[in-house]
């Protein structure tokens, strides 16, 4: 796609400095620009780029005083790095749009319905009796399965696998390889030492503008439904499990797991490759860093949390004891250490 300078500014509410009729079509690092693309400045430290840069166009804040003479066009904007994301946003949002139609071979069932404007790829599959909104795209090789609701506007990447009964919102992108709804990891043990495996019979809820990344799982619920609420964001490979409940705009990074029937609060932010137990709550707006381990409810909203250290139970267990005294232990040893 190619635009002219103007057109930019347009869609970012900006003003060109410089030819407002120069074309672009490409995105471009700063360091990186050539003749046809765009590029930004919003970090100092990128500053000597902007003067020897050949994009056609860089992106600044109205803020920005050259030293120097520019190669480049300028679009000024209040500020430069919210007017890229948003230049990218409209940019994907028109790469996504336009593709629409049907390939083949793909497979609709007959009691199935999908809405105007969408996309199905070869070897797509939609099952039984399913509600597909408007502008929906879905990719090759994504497997929907009977009785599942989509909203307007859902991206269904290749090779998602969607499990009967879920029901997804509008405005959501399901990456690469996402499972919604398997079964939830639900065994009863037995006497004879043997598990008997408890029927998962919930499902899963996505609401709107939601994103879940690639390879993520989110399991049914045992019974009733595991829940994304509406702005959640989940990264590449995390697994959620079943009956767990996820605020609104809460994020939650690559490699975390959350057990079951753990329900978290909106606004929260989860780390990288953290751990947390089931069957507790965490407060809104918490936050958890990378490799930490919660093993009980996070009751205080706005709390921060980190840490994780693996070692034997009973140990780890007397430790913590003193570990949580530190404070007033070193405070106390100052004590004793000014009466010698």
């Amino acid at each position: 796609m190619e635009f002219t300078l103007g057109q930019v500014a347009a869609i970012l509410q900006g003003t060109v400095e410089g030819d407002e009729n120069q074309k672009v079509s490409r995105l471009d690092k700063i360091q990186e620009g050539k003749p046809g693309g765009i590029s930004f400045l919003a970090n100092e430290k990128y500053t000597q780029f902007i003067y020897d840069t050949e994009a056609t166009a860089v992106i600044v804040s109205k803020s920005f005083v050259a030293t120097k003479a520019l190669k480049t066009n300028l679009i000024r904007v209040e500020d430069a790095y919210n007017g890229f994301t948003q230049l990218l946003e409209a940019y994907a949002m028109m790469m996504k749009s336009s593709v629409v139609g049907i390939e083949e071979p793909s497979y609709i069932d007959a009691s199935s319905h999908i809405g105007g404007q969408s996309y199905r790829a070869a070897f797509s599959y939609i099952g039984k009796n399913c509600k597909i909104g408007d502008s929906v795209k879905i990719y090759s090789h994504a497997h929907i399965g009977d009785r599942v609701q989509i909203g307007d506007n859902t991206i269904i990447h290749a090779g998602v696998k969607i499990c009967a009964d879920t029901v997804i919102g509008s405005n959501c992108e399901i990456h690469p390889g996402a499972v919604i709804g398997s079964d939830g990891f639900g065994f009863a043990p037995q006497q004879d030492g043997t598990y008997r495996p408890i029927p998962q019979i919930g499902n899963v809820i996505i609401e709107d503008n939601v994103s879940i990344g690639a390879n993520s799982t989110i399991d049914c619920a045992t019974m009733g439904s595991t829940t994304i609420k509406k702005g959640a964001k989940i990264d590449n490979l995390v697994q959620i499990a079943h009956n767990v409940i996820i605020g609104e705009n809460t994020v939650v990074a690559s490699q975390t797991g959350i057990s079951g029937s753990t329900i978290i609060g909106k606004n929260c932010i989860i780390a990288g490759k953290a751990g947390i137990v089931g069957h507790i709550t965490i407060a809104d707006n918490t936050t958890i860093g990378a490799n930490t381990g919660i093993s009980k409810s996070i009751t205080k909203p706005g709390s921060t949390l980190f840490g994780y250290m693996a070692m034997d139970g009973k140990n780890f267990l007397k430790s913590y004891s003193i570990f949580k005294k530190l404070d007033t232990i070193e405070d106390r040893i100052r004590e004793l250490e000014k009466k010698q």
